[in-house]
């Protein structure tokens, strides 16, 4: 990751560089935190997460993404970074990450599926609207700057409830299930790919979010740009 980050920065591409930082791609076990026995640990998993965001600081990223859901981490990330003279890169909160079925393919790719259990000790419950407005309130009492809703589609109405309370930059993520469900009935010729793609982004939009996350945003910067 953080040669990735060197590497633009050297050949001066004119690119916003922002970069997720977790740890399940980087373990055998593919928690997002540290491990004892069969239980994550919270509070360790901040040293390293911030250590993390450091880093990608240090080598040129503009904005640090935590996607973790470890409580206390926005805190302990915007502690570690402006104590290193890095006041002016901004957090994006995965504020409101949800335990979801739909990360499936981006798992498999990565190879970060956890070993053992699953992640609904610290991502949220798919039935609790609430508890992701009380999330996003307690992240940017931290420091976060924007906050993101993950994934996009079964939660609309709380990219909707976030949008409609909070007074900062809103974020959603078109996640791998959604985008492989379109590509797959596309490639049956069930649907017109184009059209359904641009109604989904359409609908993320209308729901609230400024900034969509998504894999389509190739082809839709394409199709847009046609017209």
């Amino acid at each position: 990751m953080q040669r990735s980050i060197e590497a633009i920065r050297k050949a001066k591409l004119d690119l916003l560089v922002l970069t997720d930082v977790c740890l399940c791609e980087y373990t055998s076990h593919g928690h997002c935190g540290v491990i004892k026995g069969d239980e994550v640990l919270n509070d360790p998993s901040l040293i390293i997460l911030a250590d993390a965001a450091l880093s990608h600081a240090r080598a040129g990223a503009d904005i640090v993404a935590p996607s973790d859901m470890m409580d206390g981490r926005v805190a302990a990330i915007r502690k570690r970074l402006d104590e290193n003279n890095f006041e002016d890169i901004a957090i994006l909160s995965y504020a409101a990450k949800y335990c979801s079925g739909f990360y499936g393919p981006f798992r498999e790719a990565a190879q970060s599926s956890p070993q053992f259990g699953d992640r609904r000790s610290y991502q949220m419950d798919p039935g609790n609207a609430r508890e992701a407005l009380r999330e996003v309130a307690l992240d940017l009492e931290e420091g976060a700057d924007i906050v993101m809703v993950k994934p996009a589609l079964p939660y609309l109405d709380v990219i909707q409830k976030v949008r409609e309370r909070f007074d900062v930059p809103v974020a959603a993520y078109n996640v791998s299930g959604e985008y492989s469900m379109v590509k797959a009935t596309a490639r049956n010729d069930w649907i017109d790919e184009r059209r359904i793609v641009l109604e989904i982004l359409t609908g993320i939009r209308r729901a609230g979010a400024e900034i969509i996350v998504t894999y389509h945003a190739k082809d839709a910067a394409r199709w847009i740009n046609e017209g």
